[in-house]
């Protein structure tokens, strides 16, 4: 079940402008008309299931290409950071830093968590795909790593 404050499909996706690697800059805006955007919000560069995911879009990297869309990951990582995880991985697509989560708490992904009886906030691992008009298509909440990218790949398959 998707958090009430997330966009839902049909719904616009919410606008954001934020540094990244290696761009400098990214704005949602500059990709319409032009791609569909997979958004994915991960908790921390370098981790285990942070790494499995990233990895896994950078493999199946050639065939989004091809298929008009844009893979953006999201963390409150810096640019610093991002930097440091997409040279060691080769990652081939930006990595946006949402350092004061404001993108996160956009798109209803920016959680309470609990990790040893311990509670913090934190990102809930979270992807949008959004199409070329702006528009949320498909909201995987709460996202198990294994399988997921191929479960986006379909559904990009899928759009007209």
């Amino acid at each position: 079940m998707p958090a009430s404050n997330q966009p839902q499909p049909k719904s616009a996706a919410p606008a954001f402008h934020l540094p990244a690697y290696p761009e400098g800059k990214i704005r949602l805006s500059q990709f319409k008309g032009e791609k569909n955007v997979v958004l994915y919000f991960y908790p921390r560069d370098d981790t285990p299931g942070c790494t499995a995911e990233s990895c896994d879009f950078r493999d199946q990297w050639p065939a989004l290409k091809k298929a008009d869309t844009i893979v953006l990951g999201v963390s409150k990582d810096t640019v610093e950071s991002h930097e440091k995880f997409a040279t060691k991985y080769s990652l081939p697509f930006p990595l946006l830093a949402d350092v004061d989560h404001k993108v996160c708490e956009k798109y209803g992904v920016w959680v309470e968590k609990s990790n040893y009886g311990r509670k913090y906030m934190g990102i809930e691992r979270t992807t949008f795909l959004i199409n070329k008009k702006g528009r949320v298509v498909k909201v995987w909440p709460k996202v198990k790593v294994k399988g997921h990218v191929a479960e986006v790949a379909a559904a990009i398959d899928e759009l007209e």
